[in-house]
């Protein structure tokens, strides 16, 4: 398993990138690969990506969210992962984004190394569209604030 964080600064309030990210549905605006991106529960989420020209599809359990903190993830069904996104208010209406995800990177590519550094740059390009999408976004959004108190039971 393989480890990367990334983080950006954003010039939007809190609410709003946490209302945003949370419309987990128009993630394949901003993200590279991502075709298709489905709520089919509360706290449940099919994925399916491409990533060097393989297809990838996975079940994804958010396990931990406390809105205008932290959404927490991890697979249940399909390609290995697990992450978190952190949402930290900054003076002046900013808001600093942290993003930490584990995969398995054999799959990807031949190489772990080359794995690892593609997965990387794709989690830099998908922040900076995300902070363009968001910065450049002249409407409010509706969130899904899940049910932090039961989900903070589910301890990874």
């Amino acid at each position: 398993m393989e480890t990367i964080q990334k983080a950006i600064e954003v010039d939007v309030p809190v609410s709003t990138v946490y209302n945003q990210w949370t419309q987990f549905e128009d993630f394949p605006l901003f993200m590279e690969g991502t075709r298709v991106v489905r709520q089919i529960e509360p706290n449940r989420l099919h994925w399916q990506v491409n990533i060097a020209g393989n297809e990838f599809e996975w079940d994804a359990e958010i396990f931990e969210q406390r809105p205008n903190e932290i959404i927490s993830w991890r697979s249940i069904h399909g390609a290995m992962n697990i992450g978190s996104v952190h949402f930290i208010p900054l003076q002046d209406g900013k808001t600093f984004i942290e993003l930490t995800m584990t995969f398995k990177p054999e799959v990807i590519t031949r190489s772990i190394g080359d794995a690892v550094r593609l997965v990387s740059q794709r989690l830099h390009g998908d922040l900076e569209r995300f902070k363009c999408f968001i910065e450049n976004r002249n409407q409010t959004v509706p969130s899904w604030r899940g049910q932090s108190d039961s989900m903070r039971l589910f301890a990874y």
